[in-house]
């Protein structure tokens, strides 16, 4: 036996000297890959090679660093290469050399270990790639170690291998009688039984647990799969020693547990199971090559995880509709604004309608399921549901009529089953299905108990049916809306009043005057009424006064102060003020209204709304002349255009808004007017805004006014194309007055001497000029009107007297100048008054009469109204002037 065992032992030296040959050449090889490896790593990892790499030389730095890494790190050739597989640095050798190497798994970020013939012969060399800090791969570093160098290394081990081979013999010889009673000592006196019994329990424990195991081989072949692993992974029987590949799993986790790298609680699908996948490679542990591999069942927590996940969703869409709902006070954009808030994250196609009342701001009446569509947003076709801005009656039995009939949402979770919803319109229902619609909750708008309109959530084609869950979330997001959409209800109302407000103190039509030819607009900011206004106000003479002004301020408030001092000024223009006087009067009466507002004792502190200015431009034109007097208070000056085309802004002197107080003169420009030149004038809205500056707006109007063949009307229109902005911040007031001036053959004056005997000479030179003009019929009454003016200017006035007539088109004006300031009044004579009747009967043979002042004196003027067959006054002379003394 002994003799037995030594030929065992010496048949087992002689094929260990044999393996231990092989052995030391392969581990000389594997030796020399590893290093032929870790240089590469250690030379691709020093700082700096990337930045290297990039740099415009990089063979200029590299060549000497490979040179001298290569001389202590026992290989024998080292190489720095770019992305196309050529070296900036290579020794031996130089840089240039392109590689024989297949670069792709390089480019792809992972290292190459090969056996291959090069310039030194067969070798074995290792690449390893070079990255940025992104990933990015920007070249690679070669190491490598010739197979004549590894036969070298093992030709040295050779008699070593002997020595101990032969040393082995000896001692498994002296060693064999000492084997039994180690290993019976090392198994602590366990039997064959004992260790078997032991295997089974371990065996038992391994298929007991709840978490599978797999055992993958370096082949890829499955070793070992636990009871568990087979439940959750399906796998066939006797699958044991084949190829994973083979076993009908998952690719993506087929390719897992047969890659060899980790992996910490990976999510893989198994079928309907979602598994947590741990993977770890058993060859750093000391065993042979493989993967051991642990599965959790978590498709219960994913379960949980996506209700968290969903719960989450809900509230940033709840979070966000808060947001974009509501941020103007337009209903119809509110209503858009939720349709475009849950689509398509709640629902694929949303549609809205409201109470007809609430649209123009009203309040809603009661109850009714008479609906006006307001939005239908996220439709592929439009034209399948009803049309926005028609009128929608719901049948009862409908899920609208029930959701208003119930006052809260109504579920139709699979609308091609649903008779009553298809019964309200069964082609638009049909063609709705046609589009893969299938699902629709109906959400009533309500608010202060109030229900204000209905809102439709639907969900088409691949999006899930709605639920009894989405109830809850569908309520929020209307209850959101409803609030803003009455918010909006309420100031649209409120707006809609102070506009109505503003317009009522707007002239309604332009009074009639022959002097120019008038156009206008005006346009209230969305965000406010504010206190813009212009007038147009005929003046004794053929004068005309145009007006445009603005009081600081929005709302109810403002748009009352500008009534008041529109008002104001029509009553200073009655007084026939200067533009400076005029102005003067009403910077008084703005300062009056601040000041009452500022001792209202009805307003606690910090609630009045009182006006602090305004601005105003007033400016006179006479036809007679052509001149035009402008006087502003902090307000644009006028653009003019004149019969060219030429668009100039005249340098008119501004003084301060009206309202503060100042000490300073009103100031007023003469403007020589030629027939046919346009006067442009405006408030600051319609030039300046918050996105475009004054000079930028003042541009724009010059453009769109130089067409001096436009009508009024229609430079009118023009400069609102060109200026208006898409949301008006301000009001916006715009006069456009073409001038006219009157025919001079229609003007007739006379410088009159203070002789009394120069009257019936004036009469008779004015019934001829009367005559000339085919104004027979009103001869008389004029002759006795001028007498009485003229008689009277001799008499209590002051030289220079003069007389004027003036013919328009409906009137006859007669003016008479003299230099003194006394103004004559009407009264009534006494009966024993010997005079004081003259101005009585002017008074009543004028349609008007009354007094202006210049600067060298007054005027006194009458107006007689020219009208086709007007005739001489039927009332007798001799009867107006009895009466006098019948008194």
């Amino acid at each position: 036996m002994f003799l037995l065992q030594v030929a065992v032992v010496v048949l087992l030296a002689i094929g260990a000297v044999v393996m231990l040959v092989f052995s030391a050449q392969s581990e000389s090889t594997h030796g020399a890959s590893n290093r032929s490896l870790a240089v590469a790593q250690g030379f691709a990892s020093s700082p700096g090679l990337a930045d290297i790499l990039v740099s415009p030389d990089p063979s200029a730095v590299l060549q000497p660093r490979v040179e001298e890494a290569k001389k202590g790190s026992g290989v024998d050739f080292m190489g720095v290469m770019n992305r196309d597989g050529i070296y900036y640095a290579l020794s031996p050798g130089g840089p240039g050399t392109r590689t024989t190497s297949d670069i792709a798994p390089l480019l792809a970020g992972r290292t190459l270990r090969e056996e291959a013939v090069g310039s030194l012969g067969p070798q074995l060399r290792a690449f390893v790639p070079v990255k940025e800090p992104d990933g990015s791969v920007v070249g690679a570093v070669g190491a490598g170690v010739t197979l004549e160098h590894v036969s070298d290394r093992v030709a040295e081990q050779l008699p070593a291998v002997l020595g101990a081979a032969a040393g082995a013999v000896a001692l498994t010889t002296g060693g064999a009688a000492l084997l039994s009673r180690r290993l019976l000592r090392q198994t602590h006196g366990l039997g064959p039984a004992e260790i078997t019994r032991m295997y089974e329990h371990h065996n038992a424990v391994l298929h007991s647990v709840r978490e599978g195991v797999v055992i993958v081989d370096g082949d890829g072949r499955l070793l070992l799969a636990n009871d568990e692993a087979r439940r959750l992974l399906n796998l066939p029987d006797a699958a044991e020693g084949r190829p994973v590949s083979d076993l009908g799993l998952d690719p993506r986790m087929a390719e897992l547990l047969t890659s060899e790298r980790g992996a910490t609680d990976a999510v893989h699908m198994a079928g309907d199971r979602l598994l947590a996948v741990n993977a770890r490679p058993t060859a750093p542990y000391g065993g042979p090559a493989g993967t051991a591999v642990t599965l959790r069942d978590t498709t219960e927590l994913r379960a949980l995880a996506g209700t968290a996940e969903m719960a989450r969703e809900r509230l940033q869409l709840l979070y966000e509709a808060g947001m974009r709902i509501g941020t103007t006070l337009d209903v119809v954009r509110t209503a858009e604004e939720l349709a475009e808030a849950v689509v398509p994250r709640f629902a694929d196609v949303v549609s809205v309608e409201l109470a007809e009342p609430v649209v123009s701001g009203g309040e809603p009446g009661e109850e009714s399921t008479e609906m006006r569509r307001i939005v239908v947003h996220g439709a592929r076709d439009a034209s399948a549901y009803f049309p926005v801005g028609e009128l929608i009656r719901w049948r009862p039995g409908t899920p609208m009529a029930t959701s208003l009939e119930r006052g809260r949402a109504v579920l139709e979770a699979d609308l091609s089953t649903a008779d009553g919803w298809r019964a309200q319109d069964p082609e638009r229902a049909r063609r709705v299905l046609e589009f893969g619609v299938h699902s629709l909750i109906t959400m009533p708008l309500r608010a202060r108990g109030v229900v204000l309109g209905l809102a439709h959530f639907w969900r088409a084609e691949a999006s899930e049916a709605f639920g009894e869950e989405d109830l809850s979330l569908a309520e929020e997001l209307a209850a959101r809306a409803a609030v803003a959409i009455d918010n909006a209800r309420r100031y649209t109302r409120e707006h809609a009043m102070a506009v109505a407000l503003q317009r009522s103190l707007l002239p309604r039509d332009l009074p009639e005057q022959s002097a120019l030819e008038v156009a206008h607009r005006y346009l209230p900011a969305q965000a406010g009424v504010g206190g813009d206004w212009f007038d147009v106000i005929p003046l004794p003479g053929t004068r005309v006064a145009l007006v445009v002004g603005d009081v600081v301020g929005h709302g109810v408030h403002a748009a009352a102060t500008m009534g008041r001092l529109r008002t104001a000024v029509h009553n200073f223009s009655a007084l026939d003020l200067s533009p400076d006087e005029l102005l003067a009067h009403l910077d008084e009466l703005v300062a009056d209204i601040d000041t009452d507002e500022d001792i209202d004792t009805d307003k606690a502190v910090g609630e009045s709304e009182g006006v602090t200015g305004a601005t105003c431009l007033y400016a006179i034109y006479d036809p007679a002349s052509g001149r035009c007097t402008i006087a502003r208070a902090g307000h644009p000056g006028p653009a003019l255009v004149h019969p060219d085309g030429s668009v100039i802004f005249p340098d008119t002197p501004v003084s301060p808004p009206l309202g503060l107080g100042g000490s300073l003169p009103f100031e007023t420009a003469t403007l020589q007017l030629p027939e046919g030149s346009l006067l442009a004038l405006f408030t600051d809205g319609l030039v300046e805004n918050r996105h475009r500056d004054l000079d930028t707006g003042l541009g724009l109007l010059r453009d769109a006014l130089c067409h001096p063949n436009r009508s009024p009307e229609q430079t009118c229109q023009a400069v609102f194309d060109a200026l208006l902005p898409e949301h008006p911040s301000d009001d916006i007031a715009l006069l456009i007055a073409r001038t006219r001036l009157l025919d001079p053959d229609h003007v007739a004056d006379w410088d009159v001497t203070s002789d009394p005997a120069v009257v019936s000479r004036v009469r008779a030179d004015v019934t001829c000029r009367l005559e000339t003009w085919g104004l027979d019929q009103v001869a008389f009454t004029t002759e006795l009107i001028t007498s009485e003016l003229v008689t009277n200017a001799i008499r209590y006035g002051t030289q220079p007297i003069r007389l004027r007539l003036l013919h328009d088109r409906n009137h006859l004006i007669c003016e008479v100048a003299d230099g003194s300031s006394t103004s004559p009044h009407l009264r009534r004579a006494a009966t024993t008054d010997e005079g004081g009747r003259g101005l009585f009967l002017v008074a009543q043979f004028a349609q008007r009469w009354g007094t202006r002042y210049t600067a060298r004196g007054k005027i006194i003027w009458t107006e007689q109204a020219l009208h086709d067959g007007v005739t001489e006054p039927g009332t007798d002379l001799a009867d107006v002037l009895l009466d006098q003394w019948d008194e």
